[in-house]
C-alpha cells in the first residue's frame, strides 16, 4: 500500500474547527457557483488573508483548489477511472493525512448466536468527538469498533440509535476511553503496528458489500454496480444500496466513495454536503 503525505491534521477541537465547517459547508453549498475568497471569509468573520491561511492549515490546499475536487466533471472523471485495474481495489486498509503510516483495519463479523443476541453481555464504550468533517459517536467494544456516526441532530438521537442497534448491551459513556481510538483516526497518532479492529454486526450480504466498500482506495470513487460486481453479485445493485445505508460505521466504512453513474454524488446517511465535503478532501489530499 502506498502512504500518503504525512500532513498531520490540526486538532479538531481547536477553535479554528469551527470556523472550517462553516466555510467548507458554504463551499460546497455553492459549489456550482462558488463564493468568492471575500465572500468565505466575511461569512466567517475573518480577513482574506487569515480565512485562506486557516483553509489551506485545514485542508493543504487553498479553497480555490480545493473547489476543484468538488466539481461534478472532476468526480465523474474520477469514476471512469477509478477501478481500472480492478486489482487495484483490492486494498485491506485506507489511509489519509493525519497518520504517520498507512491505517489497516481488520473486520470481524458477530456470530450467529451474537447477533440473536443483540449484545446481551457486550460492553460498549462510547464517546463523542470533534472530526475534521464534524462531531460524531464513537462506540468501542473488546473487539473492535461497533459503531461509528456523524451527529446530523442531538446528541442523545445518536446515543439511542447505538441502543437502539445493540438493545441489550451494556452502554458507557467514555470518552477518556474512545479518545485514544480518536486519536488515532484523526490526530496522526497511530499506535504502533495494531490495525484499527472493525465488528460488523449484519446480513452476510451486507457484510459482503461492506467488505468491498473497504476495497476502494483513498481519494477513489465507485458506483452503484461496480460494487455490485466487487461483492460477487453483478445483479444485486438495488441491494447493494440497501446495505450501503445500512452501514453503521461512518467513514471507515467508506460508503461516502459511491456515486452515481452520470458524476453525481448522491445522498448520504450523513448528510450529502458532508458525503461532498469528505470525497473533495480524499481526492484534494490524495492529489497533492
Amino acid at each position: 500500500m502506498n502512504a500518503m503525505p504525512d500532513k498531520t491534521l490540526p486538532p479538531a477541537e481547536s477553535p479554528a474547527y469551527a470556523t472550517m465547517e462553516k466555510a467548507l459547508y458554504l463551499l460546497a453549498d455553492q459549489h456550482i457557483s462558488p463564493a468568492s475568497l471575500g465572500e468565505l471569509a466575511a461569512a466567517c468573520g475573518l480577513s482574506e488573508f487569515h480565512f485562506q491561511k486557516l483553509f489551506s492549515r485545514w485542508v493543504g490546499i487553498s479553497p480555490e483548489r480545493f473547489y476543484q475536487y468538488l466539481d461534478k466533471e472532476y468526480i465523474k472523471n474520477l469514476l471512469d477511472a477509478g477501478l481500472t485495474p480492478l486489482g487495484a481495489c483490492y486494498q485491506t486498509g485506507l489511509s489519509g493525512p493525519g497518520r504517520l503510516h498507512d491505517l489497516f483495519i481488520t473486520t470481524e463479523a458477530v456470530t450467529p448466536a451474537q447477533y440473536h443476541k443483540q449484545g446481551c453481555d457486550l460492553t460498549i464504550e462510547y464517546g463523542i468527538h470533534q472530526s475534521p468533517f464534524g462531531a460524531y459517536l464513537v462506540a468501542v467494544t473488546s473487539q473492535g469498533i461497533c459503531h461509528m456516526a456523524f451527529i446530523t441532530g442531538s446528541p442523545d438521537a445518536a446515543i439511542d440509535q447505538l441502543q437502539r442497534l445493540w438493545p441489550l448491551s451494556h452502554l458507557r459513556r467514555e470518552e477518556g476511553f474512545t479518545l485514544k481510538t480518536h486519536n488515532r483516526l484523526f490526530n496522526g497518532r497511530p499506535d504502533g503496528d495494531r490495525p484499527v479492529s472493525i465488528l460488523l454486526k449484519g446480513t452476510n450480504f451486507q457484510i459482503q458489500v461492506w467488505l468491498a466498500l473497504l476495497r476502494i482506495p483513498y481519494g477513489q470513487v465507485t458506483s452503484y454496480e461496480q460494487l455490485a460486481h466487487l461483492a460477487g453479485n453483478p445483479d444485486a445493485t438495488r441491494a447493494c444500496a440497501s446495505a450501503i445505508a445500512a452501514n453503521q460505521i461512518a467513514w471507515l466504512i467508506p460508503c461516502h466513495r459511491v456515486i452515481r453513474k452520470l458524476g453525481e454524488t448522491g445522498q448520504y446517511r450523513w448528510g450529502s454536503t458532508r458525503k461532498r465535503l469528505i470525497l473533495g478532501y480524499e481526492a484534494a489530499t490524495r492529489s497533492d
